[in-house]
This record gives structure tokens, C-alpha cells and sequence, in this order.
């Protein structure tokens, strides 16, 4: 198939474009500068694999947890690709894109992403059992979860696999924490779930359908404060 992926849910982009046997990787890890170039680098991406943007069969997205101006700018991105080429777009929890490379691991994986203020994107799975759902944790928050499972090692992966590993052990011992080193291309894993979708015909992503963020934005937090102060004056 021909499609084009892209993870802008962390703090760099990878982007990935694939035509048949085909496939060409970029990730760009630059700072404020990534969202004026994420628009170049997919066509310079595509182009190494002879591809245009309306020859594609689809396109597919991390679309969360993660950085909300980021997430923001793949959907605007491949959303203006659906309007005008009619490529469906697909969505992938982040989570489940970088955990998926693992998922017939015979122990508890788990995949972690910094969220920053001293917490993690989670979420845990063994074999087909959700351990830990999706969701936005302090450490304190699941330290008796993961304690409580039955398996002395535990898989981390994800983004922030090895910092987790570290403040995890600094609360919970007993446990044997493994994980790679090196950081997988999460994009390939993209192709896969979302070819997995087509072939299971579960829809695109809908016009109306936006990233998933699980934290409330900091405009979010303010404007419940001041909800909350304004109620109990």
C-alpha cells in the first residue's frame, strides 16, 4: 500500500512514507522550528519513495497522549490531505504505537511517555489484559498496581522507558524492570495497526474526531480554577 505516518505527539517529529516494498524515515528533533518544516519534510519523505500526496491509500497519526500543539498540527496537517485528496486518515493511541512491537511478549509490557511535572503517560497490558488503562499518572498513583503484578519482570517501553525505570525504583523495589536501548521507529508500527484496521474495516477518523490529550491544557486547569473560586466566593 502507499500511505505516509507521522508521530508529532512527543517533542520531535518522525515522520514515515512507505510505497509498496518501499518505505523512507525522517525525524526531526529541532525545537520551535519543527512545525514550520512539518509540511516540507513529509513531501521531501514522500518523494523518496516516488509517491505524491494523492496517490495515497491512507494516511495514519499518532494521536495521543501528548504534546497538545503538536498533536494539533498532524491532524491539521493529514486532515487537509483527506479534503483534498480524499485519503482516509487513521488514528493510533501513542501509547499503543509504541508498545505495539511487544504485545506478544509472554510478560507484562508497559509503555511509558514523560508528561512532565513528575508524571507519565502509562499504560499496561499482559497479553490481551489491560494492567494499567491509559491514562495520566503520578508514580505514588500506580506504584501498588504494578507491585501487585503477578510477574517478577516487567517490559517498559515507549519514549521515556529508561527514566521511568528510574523513578519507579526509587519507590518500589522487588521487581526486575527490563527495557531496549535505543529508541524504535514507532512510524512502521503505525502502518501496521492502521493496515490491521483497513483490513478489519474499522472506520477512519471522522471530520469531528480530534487528538486525545487525557490532561487538561494549562487554559483548561486555569479556567476550572477560576470556576471553582468564583463558586465559593
Amino acid at each position: 500500500m502507499k500511505a505516509l505516518a507521522i508521530d508529532t505527539s512527543l517533542t520531535r517529529i518522525t515522520i514515515a512514507a512507505k510505497n509498496e516494498d518501499k518505505t523512507a524515515y525522517l525525524t526531526l528533533d529541532i525545537g520551535m522550528k519543527q512545525s514550520e518544516k512539518l509540511i516540507p519534510s513529509f513531501e521531501y519523505v514522500l518523494s523518496q519513495v516516488d509517491l505524491t500526496t494523492k496517490e495515497l491509500d491512507y494516511t495514519v497519526l499518532c494521536k495521543g497522549p501528548g504534546s497538545f500543539t503538536g498533536l494539533r498540527l498532524a491532524f491539521s496537517a493529514l486532515k487537509a490531505i483527506e479534503l483534498a485528496y480524499d485519503v482516509p486518515v487513521y488514528g493510533v493511541g501513542t501509547l499503543d504505537a509504541y508498545s505495539y512491537a511487544y504485545s506478544d511478549f509472554d510478560i507484562p509490557v508497559l509503555c511509558a511517555v514523560d508528561a512532565k511535572k513528575n508524571r507519565f503517560y502509562l499504560s499496561c497490558k499482559n497479553g490481551g489484559k489491560v494492567i494499567i488503562e491509559d491514562g495520566d499518572y503520578e508514580i505514588d498513583a500506580v506504584k501498588d498496581i504494578i507491585n501487585g503484578i503477578d510477574s517478577e519482570k516487567i517490559f517498559v517501553c515507549g519514549s521515556d522507558a529508561g527514566l521511568f525505570i528510574r523513578r519507579i525504583g526509587e519507590v518500589l523495589q522487588g521487581k526486575k524492570f527490563i527495557c531496549l536501548k535505543g529508541t524504535p521507529n514507532e512510524t512502521e508500527n503505525l502502518f501496521a495497526i492502521a493496515e490491521d484496521m483497513i483490513a478489519k474495516k474499522i472506520p477512519a477518523l471522522k471530520d469531528f474526531d480530534g487528538p486525545v490529550y487525557i490532561r487538561a491544557s494549562e487554559a483548561e486547569e486555569n479556567l476550572a480554577s477560576n470556576s471553582t473560586g468564583s463558586a465559593n466566593s
